[in-house]
């Protein structure tokens, strides 16, 4: 199989109500390697009370609008390993996209049925010297900056695919 033609990773995107520890999950976003695409706000439990102004400003999701149309996290879980059960899915923001991934769980009650990995494990070296200047180059071409969970899972799905091809 050509490179050019190999299957795009499953991708997934967090985003959350702040950056630091206290911070919990507030929409979750995958771009999959079938090109379909999912994204679901999530409803805070009661004890997820931490909120970070700065964070609402990038991401532009009101805390009201979770508690209006967020989902409970049991859904979200299960949603999300209805469409990843097996698999492995990357993330370009491991160390902050895998503890928010477990809290969501861990508040669901539900078990992950797949695997969570750092996007790093499936670049070579090439890609990670194009990575950058491929991905302004993605982000120009869909001429928007959303800063949401499925967008920013497609944007990196897409440099990762275009990266694969320069490599």
């Amino acid at each position: 199989m050509k490179k050019s033609q190999r299957r795009a990773p499953d991708i997934i995107d967090i985003e959350a109500s702040g950056f630091g520890p206290d911070s919990y999950p507030i929409e979750v976003g995958l771009a999959l390697g079938d090109g379909s695409k999912f994204c679901s706000l999530i409803l805070p439990v009661e004890d997820w009370t931490h909120w970070d102004e700065a964070a609402e400003r990038i991401h532009r999701i009101p805390r009201d609008i979770l508690e209006d149309h967020g989902k409970p996290t049991a859904v979200v879980a299960r949603e999300l390993n209805a469409l990843l059960k097996g698999k492995t899915v990357y993330t370009d923001g491991w160390v902050v996209d895998k503890p928010w991934l477990i809290d969501l769980f861990h508040k669901s009650g539900v078990e992950p049925e797949f695997e969570i990995s750092a996007l790093e494990m499936i670049l070579s070296e090439e890609q990670m010297q194009c990575w950058h200047d491929t991905k302004d180059a993605v982000l120009a071409e869909l001429g928007e900056r959303r800063h949401r969970a499925s967008f920013d899972a497609y944007v990196v799905q897409q440099t990762w695919l275009r990266t694969l091809e320069q490599a």
